[in-house]
């Protein structure tokens, strides 16, 4: 064991009851607030997701804890700000960047607190948590790996940006024909069938990352746009980009419908959680809804997503929320659910949403809404900076000559309307709150290992 957790079964509490639930989270690459049509998307549909929503319960002030990929992910995964982690930006796939960084095992992580606790594990699609063998998902919690190290691959012929093949089975290079986002669906379903235990003795947690709809835009039908030792091949990218997102969206929307077909037929949805949402806002390619900012900012746009959540018979059906939470939440959760904690003096900085999935009616009270003392949340990438603390959000950085921008969501969720100059102290307080983040996240951030030298 790498640590000593804790781990129980609360076996009063009736959301476990019936055995320890099952959990799958499943998450989109760039897809943005506006791009389901349960969240007003109206150039395309997407009923699996539809369906998800009707039956449990959407957020709609749901965010992820980075603007882009591999920081969400390692939030996402250790229930912790990335930059405690060492892991602020991409890991970037070119090796004269960082493609050596990574998350390192000694980093604490869902599944390695679900695993000793009696979980089986499993992570299909998109690490992008580091290239080297030393930093491959086997190492972090999960029994198995089906899927790609890096930040993106051709769909069809599975190579990276680099040019490099990149499709492993654990921390093996095997190569398999398909378009990626049917492979990730094809490997969860599989999971689920091999592990689905209909009396709730033996629970699995289910970690799906789609690639869609990441670049490169590819619908099933197309032909590769990259091989080996080639990163990109002349004339093969698709240029009606608007007609490729929409076929990517579709079959990842399908593959979420056959998750749910599969939890069915096992006879397991109702002792299965399952959690969709995407790792930051879309680029300029999709929707964020109305929201200001693309992928990669600190605004709205770059960081609130789409998130639903789903569990016959314990969510009640077709309920939306407005509270604030974020993916560093979904740790918590997980160890809720399962009966654990983390390691002793392992403190998580995202909080447990419990409370907020039981049922409304019977012995489960709706938990009380946060008024009087209101979490706080950070987002930083590449300079620029944002916290918020209830409907209030500074934004640092990222307005022009480098001015302060202070924004009541509630009323201005677009960010339109800058009150900085009527709220000096609300200011001047939400700015000390960030230095202090800072200072508290940089003094237990894990560094990351030097280039070696040529």
């Amino acid at each position: 064991m790498r640590y000593s957790g804790l781990c129980w079964l609360f076996l009063v509490t009736p959301l476990l009851a019936a055995g320890r639930p099952n959990l799958v989270v499943i998450m989109a690459d760039d897809m943005g607030y506006g791009d389901a049509s349960c969240y007003g998307n109206t150039a395309f549909r997407t009923p699996q997701l539809d369906r998800l929503a009707a039956e449990g319960l959407r957020f709609t002030d749901f965010h992820s804890s980075g603007a882009v990929c591999s920081p969400t992910r390692a939030g996402l995964l250790t229930g912790r700000y990335q930059q405690r982690a060492g892991i602020p930006g991409v890991i970037n796939a070119d090796p004269k960047v960082n493609r050596h960084h990574g998350l390192f095992p000694r980093e604490v992580t869902f599944a390695d607190v679900l695993r000793e606790a009696g979980y089986r594990t499993a992570v299909v699609g998109k690490w992008h948590l580091g290239y080297r063998r030393k930093f491959n998902p086997i190492h972090h919690g999960f029994d198995r790996f089906r899927g790609y190290v890096s930040g993106n691959i051709d769909y069809l012929s599975h190579v990276d940006r680099m040019g490099i093949a990149d499709w492993w089975d654990g921390d093996r290079l095997v190569p398999e024909p398909g378009y990626s986002t049917h492979l990730i669906t094809r490997h969860a379903v599989g999971f689920i069938k091999q592990h689905a235990d209909r009396k709730g003795r033996k629970p699995f947690c289910l970690y799906v990352a789609h690639e869609c709809p990441h670049s490169p835009y590819q619908g099933p039908g197309d032909r590769p746009v990259r091989r080996v030792g080639k990163g990109q091949l002349p004339g093969r990218a698709r240029k009606d980009i608007k007609a490729a997102y929409r076929e990517m969206m579709t079959e990842m929307d399908r593959g979420i419908g056959a998750i749910v077909a599969a939890l069915k037929e096992a006879g397991v949805e109702r002792n299965t959680l399952v959690l969709f949402f995407s790792d930051n806002g879309a680029n300029r390619n999709g929707s964020n809804g109305g929201l200001r900012g693309f992928k990669g900012s600190v605004w709205e746009g770059g960081h609130r997503v789409p998130a639903v959540a789903w569990w016959p018979g314990t969510i009640v059906a077709a309920r939306t929320t407005a509270r604030t939470a974020i993916t560093l939440d979904v740790m918590p959760t997980l160890l809720e659910l399962a009966g654990c904690q983390p390691p002793d003096g392992h403190r998580l900085d995202g909080v447990s949403l419990v409370g907020l999935l039981r049922k409304s009616a019977g012995t489960m009270p709706e938990p009380r809404q946060e008024k009087d003392e209101p979490r706080t949340f950070f987002w930083e990438f590449r300079g620029r900076s944002a916290v918020r603390r209830g409907p209030w959000k500074l934004v640092v950085g990222a307005l022009p000559e480098k001015k302060d921008g202070l924004f009541h969501l509630g009323k201005d969720p677009a960010e339109s309307h800058n009150l900085v100059a009527e709220h000096p102290g609300r200011v001047a307080g939400l700015r000390a709150a960030l230095n202090g983040w800072r200072v508290d996240v940089a003094r237990e951030a894990t560094a990351q290992e030097k280039p070696r030298s040529r």
